[in-house]
């Protein structure tokens, strides 16, 4: 099926029920992550927030309960900066199986100095991949005892400038903010090629999928109090802004394609329509830079090694 039939068969208004399904989205409680959270309650879904803030979790889930009624929502306490916690994280989920994980928590950072994690690492790249590439590894029987599990890692259209610098992964030695971050979600990005391309080689069942907002901005997004509010005056501000770009309500919709649409294949990459930057999603063609399996390789390795991850990850 062609990419444009597939974009027209699907409506982001109307999504298919996704009742007993069981997600988890790490993030869940602000941003593209609360609203992939909301459409995916919304559709039926038994949704997950891992969040490291209870607080902030707690205002998540009540307000995708405003909004749909019934929802079935919880809350993972999950912090992807400590390696240490996530497999003890894991354990409490308490479910049989994961239909889905979204690869949504993020850490962007705008202006030195740089910072480390506890474990010693620079805080977006240990965050937003690292994090991610040891989560997947405990994640990997429950996802293995679904029907057909998906991980969906949700990329940055700032991957799409950047390289990976193989000597310098944690930006020891040249350091700046928005570089850093984009080399981060490129980190994400090209791991989430390649658990595909792994997942092929051992013939799991288990689909690894690749999602980007877009341009998403606050101003553009409809208010969910208190997890985004946004003013009749700062909405009215953004309207030029929202030809080329959309809010995170929008951004969101390409991730929960991704989870949701059974067309959807390993391998792929999603995003909005228009120029990547918003629209109706629909799928892209993969970037070789992100796709570049020696890269990816020497990515997967270093990863393993600085997580203490077996390279399998576990699914078999």
């Amino acid at each position: 099926m062609s990419s444009a039939s597939r974009s027209r068969s699907w409506d982001v208004h109307r999504l298919p029920s996704a009742a007993g399904r069981n997600t988890l989205v790490t993030g869940g409680n602000a941003g593209i992550g609360y609203f992939a959270a909301e459409q995916l309650a919304a559709a039926g879904a038994t949704v997950v927030l891992g969040s490291r803030d209870p607080a902030k979790a707690e205002a998540a889930m009540a307000s995708i309960r405003a909004r749909a009624p019934g929802a079935r929502v919880a809350h993972l306490p999950l912090d992807l900066a400590d390696l240490a916690s996530l497999e003890s994280a894991v354990d409490r989920l308490e479910l049989g199986h994961l239909d889905a994980v979204v690869h949504n928590a993020g850490v962007a950072l705008d202006d030195p100095p740089r910072r480390e994690t506890g474990d010693g690492h620079e805080l977006m790249f240990g965050t937003n991949h690292l994090g991610h590439f040891a989560l997947t590894r405990w994640l990997a029987p429950l996802l293995s005892a679904a029907p057909a599990g998906r991980v969906v890692t949700v990329g940055s259209f700032a991957a799409r400038s950047e390289r990976l610098d193989l000597d310098d992964l944690q930006s020891t030695r040249d350091y700046r903010p928005k570089r850093t971050y984009g080399r981060s979600k490129l980190a994400q990005m090209s791991f989430g090629f390649a658990l595909d391309r792994h997942l092929r080689a051992v013939g799991s069942t288990v689909l690894s999928v690749v999602a980007h907002p877009g341009g998403a901005l606050d101003s553009l997004t409809p208010s969910r109090p208190p997890v985004v509010v946004t003013t009749p005056g700062e909405r009215l501000r953004a309207l030029p802004a929202g030809l080329v770009v959309q809010g995170k309500h929008a951004g969101a919709r390409p991730v929960v394609r991704a989870v949701l649409d059974p067309e959807v294949r390993g391998g792929e990459l999603w995003g909005p329509r228009v120029f990547g930057l918003r629209g109706a999603p629909r799928r892209e063609p993969v970037p070789a830079h992100m796709a570049d399996p020696a890269v990816a390789a020497a990515l997967w390795a270093v990863s393993a090694e600085l997580t203490g991850t077996a390279r399998h990850l576990g699914f078999r």
